[in-house]
């Protein structure tokens, strides 16, 4: 059975974060669905717009494998002002899932309350938002099933490790060769 993922997308969101990490994903054959915390298309910080394939009120968390959380200012910001965002976080932490987040996004996971003695990373500059980790300034944090990553030029690698994770190394190294990526 494939591997699935579902991104949560904000106005606001960082566009290479968002759009390459579900490029990567799909290029690694794991199905990505873009939920949006509201219908129709939603602006991201540069003026890019995404159609969502659907809504974070019509997705159930427990049928995906990961859930994954774009950066962006405000799009961090208004992820986690949404307590459905905060509650999928939350769900798909406690079910065993893979939860991510790159850029400002980690300080939602904060916000959610699983970082506790975790390992993590996020945005420089910014890590006192990440409450109860032990911040490793590195441009991918994984630990366990939770992967932190710093920005939009670490997305590529945040992609790939997640792609790991989803659906194994050969695979994700790969995608990495397709991308030329060198990393």
């Amino acid at each position: 059975m494939a591997k699935n993922a579902v991104l949560l997308l904000a106005m606001g969101f960082e566009e290479i974060e968002a759009i390459s990490i579900v490029d990567t994903l799909r290029r690694a054959g794991v199905e990505v669905t873009i939920a949006g915390l509201q219908v129709g298309a939603i602006e991201g910080a540069h003026g890019i717009k995404v159609v969502p394939d659907t809504t974070i009120g019509e997705i159930e968390i427990k049928k995906f494998d990961a859930v994954i959380l774009p950066g962006g200012n405000p799009g961090y910001v208004n992820l986690g002002k949404d307590h459905r965002v905060l509650d999928a976080v939350k769900t798909a932490f406690e079910l065993g899932k893979i939860v991510a987040a790159i850029c400002a996004a980690p300080s939602v996971l904060a916000k959610a309350g699983i970082l506790k003695g975790k390992r993590a990373t996020i945005y420089p500059g910014m890590e006192s938002a990440l409450t109860g980790a032990k911040h490793i300034n590195e441009r991918v944090v994984v630990d366990g099933k939770l992967v932190t990553s710093q920005g939009p030029g670490t997305a590529l690698e945040f992609g790939i490790a997640l792609a790991e994770l989803l659906v194994g190394k050969q695979k994700a190294q790969e995608v990495k060769s397709a991308l030329v990526a060198k990393f």
